[in-house]
């Protein structure tokens, strides 16, 4: 294991669902792997619009982060996947809650993918972590 790395996982959000870590922290970066709108006490999705699942989604991205000892006005950088493009101005409006700091992240979205469990959307992150 590369001494450089480390690995970055809470309770709090949902458990992987494959051979990956939550999030990794690296050379001052957290990289947070997609997350879906999963709640992580079910395991199940939660909501069934775009907008609901995202909402969860980044509730999972904050938690992951707190773990990390950052939280979303850290993030530089994000990804949005959606299964339906004519979900994003849903999604839009619930990141822009989400993500209220004067230097918004950079970010990019993509329309018509396919998503594990049939999720409606998925959001991943890179954060810088805080200065010490």
């Amino acid at each position: 294991m590369n001494g450089n790395l480390r690995a970055i996982a809470t309770t709090q959000a949902p458990a992987a669902l494959g051979a990956y870590s939550q999030a990794v922290e690296a050379n001052g970066f957290i990289f947070v792997s997609g997350q879906l709108g999963i709640d992580p006490t079910t395991g199940e999705l939660d909501g069934r619009t775009a907008g609901e699942q995202a909402a969860r989604a980044l509730n999972n991205i904050a938690s992951i982060l707190g773990a990390a000892g950052c939280d979303l006005e850290n993030v530089c950088r994000a990804t949005i996947y959606l299964n339906n493009v004519e979900d994003f101005k849903e999604v839009d409006a619930v990141y822009a809650k989400a993500f209220t700091g004067t230097v918004k992240p950079a970010r990019v979205a993509f329309g018509n993918n396919m998503i594990p469990k049939g999720a409606l959307v998925e959001i991943d992150v890179i954060a810088v972590t805080p200065q010490k």
